[in-house]
């Protein structure tokens, strides 16, 4: 069963993203690895999409609406089902079912760390920052500079995680691992991206960033997510030398597109 959908920029925004989202999963697939016999003079990558409807138990019809972003939502029936015909794996069946129950009906705003969080942030020991729904860097605190720097000495509209992972002039040289910390703040923000598409300032910044770096526009294509919002991260400092930190992220109880970002200590890494 379909969903109507009202007539809405946000509505028809996620659902483009959902039909990208369908139709990469379908593209990654070989009819083998869902126990369909290898046929000859396949004109594109994966599973055809009246084989992806069929093992769904859905028409090819309404399968191709939804895979071409047409104004329409799956239920979540549906959406489950496309779940296993896609062999999604568990935090992929989960975007995939938020983007087909969730109603994006908010207009953007970079958000304002309440005074209480803003002084807590302040007092820590310990590396912390918050940044808003579009990755924006909001209040951090000395340790954090001692760390990374002086956020404040970036302009605004460049105090951004994404921006700083991609285009900043001395991260390639402090990030040991860069592709792999610069992969996973990409698949963060396209988890949020996914529900934000509506917003000319999540827009803006896709587009500035696949005009500017070759990275961010050919991993933005394959439309990976990471919702896990902990781990290590391992740094060279100017004065400390190469380092490993603990992090973690939590949303903030007062406005849940705010999220803390707690460092541990840093301890010194072996090359």
């Amino acid at each position: 069963m379909l969903r109507s959908m009202p007539d809405r920029p946000q509505a028809l925004s996620v659902n483009r993203q959902l039909g990208d989202f369908l139709r990469q999963r379908r593209e990654r697939l070989a009819p083998a690895d869902v126990g369909l016999p290898p046929t000859h003079r396949r004109r594109t990558p994966g599973l055809r999409r009246e084989e992806v409807a069929e093992l769904a138990g859905i028409s090819v019809d309404w399968y191709v609406r939804l895979e071409q972003g047409r104004d329409s939502f799956p239920s979540r029936p549906t959406a489950e089902a496309l779940a296993r015909a896609l062999r999604l794996s568990p935090v992929d069946r989960g975007h995939l079912l938020r983007l087909a129950t969730e109603k994006p009906d908010r207009a953007f705003r970079r958000g304002e760390v309440p005074p209480e969080l803003a002084n807590l942030v302040r007092e820590l020991p310990t590396p912390a920052y918050v940044i808003g729904a579009r990755f924006d860097i909001l209040c951090w605190n000395r340790a954090a500079v001692r760390i990374f720097g002086d956020f404040g000495k970036i302009p605004e509209a460049e105090r951004n995680t994404l921006y700083q992972i991609f285009l900043g002039p001395q991260v390639r040289r402090t990030h040991p691992d860069w592709e792999a910390d610069a992969r996973y703040f990409l698949e963060r923000f396209r988890a949020a991206y996914d529900f934000w598409a509506h917003a000319p300032e999540f827009v803006r910044l896709k587009d500035d960033l696949c005009a500017r770096s070759d990275e961010f526009r050919r991993w933005w294509r394959a439309h990976e997510i990471r919702p896990k919002a902990s781990g290590d991260k391992v740094l060279r400092h100017p004065a400390l030398g190469r380092i490993r930190l603990r992090f973690a992220a939590f949303p903030c109880a007062d406005d849940p597109d705010l999220r803390l970002i707690l460092h541990g200590p840093a301890k010194p890494d072996a090359e």
